[in-house]
């Protein structure tokens, strides 16, 4: 039995939910999974997975020795990787973990030039929602969260942003431009909604004096608990919505948006990336991070000049 083969189709099985669904993920036939499955099952004396005729799951001892072999399969990764890169470029597969927001927004656009940089780096994204995302099973996972955010993970900060006030020039055209934060309750407003937690007034403040908070009421003219759809309303000229500089950058820059009150705002939001340890990152991880950071950054600052002309 090839021993490191077996525990990569292991862990494609438990990825993927099945011995069938493995196979293609793997390119081999089913009989190659089941034997190798098999085989390591008696090798190890014990079952790995409980067998139906509608699912596959781990037992007990499975879930602990996957914890393991995700592990042990992440360090002969970067031992390949150590010892190759005194004769090749940075390489190997990136596994990335991101809200939906997030990839849209923040990572996608910026997939192109890193891959230009690091052709050898095959970036591997889930793009999922997830209350308590998996970090452990991630070389990176970004994490939108309130500026305040404390968590007992390890994580780096790649930038801070103001949640502004937005609205299409088409709509500012037709309804009028907004002085003070009262206006608002005049407007087309369009808000986002979290699961289980009631619309409440905009809170909005300025930057250099945010104890003084004023609230709004508003009567929203659309809510949505999906930030695509706000923003593409609002692009649309639907109305005034808030959502953080960073990801309305490129929309700002090209002027299909305008800044609405500047400079009050409605929060302060963080994206973080999260790592699995503090020891052996990978060093694909950290270029990554760093094109990352920079990359929002720049974006950040363009954001920031086009909204000094709204």
């Amino acid at each position: 039995m090839d021993h490191l083969l077996a525990m990569q189709v292991f862990e494609r099985v438990a990825d993927e939910g099945g011995f069938a669904a493995a196979a293609r993920a793997l390119d081999v036939s089913p009989p190659v999974v089941t034997r190798l499955i098999a085989e390591l099952e008696t090798h190890l004396g014990t079952r790995l997975f409980q067998r139906t005729t509608r699912r596959v799951s781990l037992t007990e001892a499975g879930a602990a020795y996957l914890e393991r072999v995700r592990q042990i399969l992440q360090d002969v990764e970067e031992a390949d990787g150590i010892a190759s890169a005194h004769t090749r470029e940075l390489a190997g597969r990136l596994r990335v973990h991101t809200q939906p927001v997030l990839a849209s927004y923040v990572l996608a656009p910026l997939l192109s030039g890193f891959r230009q940089h690091h052709p050898g780096i095959m970036v591997d994204i889930d793009v999922e929602t997830h209350r308590e995302p998996p970090i452990e099973d991630y070389d990176i996972t970004l994490l939108g969260v309130a500026a305040g955010f404390d968590a007992d993970i390890v994580a780096r900060k790649i930038i801070e942003s103001e949640v502004i006030m937005v609205a299409s020039p088409s709509y500012i055209a037709r309804k009028g431009t907004l002085k003070q934060p009262a206006d608002l309750a005049a407007h087309d407003c369009l808000r986002l909604k979290s699961p289980g937690a009631p619309l409440r007034a905009w809170r909005i403040w300025q930057d250099v004096d945010p104890d003084n908070v004023v609230e709004v009421s508003v009567a929203p003219v659309l809510v949505a608990n999906h930030t695509d759809t706000l923003l593409r309303a609002t692009l649309d000229g639907a109305g005034i919505t808030s959502v953080a500089l960073d990801i309305v950058a490129p929309y700002l820059a090209r002027g299909e948006m305008v800044r609405v009150l500047n400079p009050w705002i409605t929060g302060r939001l963080a994206m973080y990336a999260a790592l699995p340890s503090r020891k052996f990152i990978p060093e694909r991880s950290k270029v990554f991070l760093d094109y990352l950071a920079e990359q929002a950054r720049k974006q950040n600052e363009e954001a920031l000049r086009a909204c000094s002309f709204c």
